[in-house]
């Protein structure tokens, strides 16, 4: 008896699970077996690179003075987390290429935590680690997490995008990094017993503390929810190396609180005041960050601490224009395809930084400001014939207006 041929509509892809309406194509093969054109254009990709793009391991691992200078290209200030950054990620990742130790002595994990207020770097130091290792990176918000059956997403969705980030090479995201930002709004939400669950809060916790230990943990191919007689993606997170960060607003309080001890007689305010927030985290607790609503197994999981600085007019200034790909060079190198020079003075500079200060947004709201400055510019400029110059003024940054453009005419011999 013949074989019923199965319906269009019946028809998935057996890799990514996607019916035939959901996509472009779908080539069929034996016994009923499809594959659609965008699990073939991955699998194309992965033949092509193989892993030549991921750290096999099998060289040296960069040195933590290596890892420092090249942190040190892209971002600006923040010494000592850099410092403590480049020795925790050596130290991760010489244990991962040496994994039988040495005199049976197993090293454990060390995954960090960066507290620091937004915009002084967190992300893109670790987004610059995982580029600098050649390592797949993922980025998660730890706001949309929830314990797992509520609405929201699941914590095995972290590990779904490092997967997806590595091309699909379950080996290649066993190695990687995730960053894990605004971990703190993932604290308990008051210290008193709730007759509710703390599903977004306490709960996540709960639910990350395996996966940042280290367990085999089971993925959706398509994220979402588990369901029954799903086939799930396996991945070991032992080598998995998890930075979380958040702004930790008010711990400064829970610290000052600790060290100062309420000191009285004259002066007892000026000496509270005269505390810098620098010196003031250098006595960070594990229990300042269980007061404000961290776990205290989530915070045994994270032994590496590291306080970032906030950014003064001098760092945003150099971060302006110093690194390899500031916003400057980036305009520069955008308007050049228009045949505009560029250039702003070192006041405008100044202004910028300035408003950046005034704005508490750190060098996050630099790109905010520099859009609205370079709008109206960018608008005008390549409806421009010939060669053009354009000279960034404080006044042009005060008022948002639009310098003088200056055509420059070829020479005629």
């Amino acid at each position: 008896m013949a074989k019923l041929r199965s319906k269009d509509s019946d028809r998935i892809c057996s890799f990514c699970g996607k019916s035939q309406d959901m996509t472009k194509r779908l080539i069929a093969g034996p016994s009923d077996l499809y594959i659609c054109g965008e699990c073939i254009e991955v699998c194309a990709k992965i033949l092509a690179e193989g892993d030549s793009d991921f750290f096999d391991f099998s060289a040296e691992i960069p040195r933590p003075k290596e890892i420092k200078e090249y942190l040190d290209q892209y971002i600006i200030g923040q010494d000592e987390a850099k410092k403590a950054l480049s020795v925790a990620v050596y130290n991760h990742y010489k244990r991962i290429a040496n994994p039988a130790g040495r005199n049976d002595v197993e090293i454990e994990k060390s995954n960090v935590l960066l507290i620091g207020p937004t915009g002084t770097g967190k992300t893109l130091l670790a987004k610059t680690l995982a580029k600098k290792l050649r390592v797949p990176f993922a980025l998660v918000d730890a706001t949309t997490l929830t314990e797992a059956g509520y609405v929201g997403e699941d914590v095995e969705n972290i590990l779904l995008k490092l997967i997806q980030n590595a091309g699909g090479n379950i080996e290649s995201a066993e190695r990687g990094i995730v960053y894990i930002d605004e971990i703190d709004k993932i604290g308990r939400k008051g210290e008193n017993v709730s007759i509710t669950r703390d599903v977004s809060g306490e709960g996540v916790q709960q639910a990350l503390l395996k996966i940042i230990e280290g367990t085999v943990a089971s993925v959706p191919p398509q994220g979402g929810r588990k369901h029954p007689n799903q086939e799930l993606l396996r991945i070991d997170t032992t080598n998995i190396l998890f930075i979380c960060g958040g702004a930790f607003v008010g711990l400064d309080k829970y610290i000052e609180n600790r060290v100062v001890e309420h000191p009285l007689g004259f002066g007892a305010d000026s000496f509270v005041k005269n505390i810098s927030a620098k010196e003031l985290f250098k006595h960070l607790h594990p229990d300042d960050l269980i007061r404000y609503g961290m776990i205290p197994e989530f915070i045994g999981r994270l032994p590496i601490s590291v306080c970032l600085e906030e950014l003064k007019h001098e760092d945003l200034k150099r971060i302006i224009t110093e690194p390899h790909n500031s916003i400057v060079k980036q305009y520069k190198a955008s308007l050049a395809y228009d045949d505009v020079e560029l250039d702003f003075t070192e006041e405008a500079i100044d202004s910028i930084a300035a408003t950046a200060i005034k704005q508490k947004t750190g060098a996050r709201g630099l790109r905010a400001i520099m859009e609205r400055l370079m709008t109206e510019i960018m608008f005008e400029l390549p409806s421009i014939p010939g060669k053009k110059r354009v000279e960034i003024t404080k006044e042009a940054v005060e008022k948002m207006a639009l310098p003088e453009i200056k055509t420059m005419e070829k020479k005629t011999a």
